[in-house]
């Protein structure tokens, strides 16, 4: 596939470096706006419970 893009990409090679660079940036954009944003719903990131193995103390406090 990279093969492909680099010899369908225009240009010598700064073109195609442009061009490459234009494409992995579009690419980065597509994922950082519009992917993630859509998926961060669907991970369990927030979902977090930490249990101490103990109900009867709150834990320890604070004295001044």
């Amino acid at each position: 596939m990279y093969g492909w893009l680099w010899r369908t990409f225009p240009g010598g090679l700064p073109g195609k470096l442009l061009c490459s660079l234009v494409t992995l940036a579009a690419a980065l954009a597509l994922l950082f706006f519009v992917v993630f944003p859509r998926v961060e719903s669907l991970l369990p990131f927030q979902d977090v419970n930490v249990d101490t193995g103990t109900t009867s103390s709150p834990g320890p406090t604070a004295t001044p």
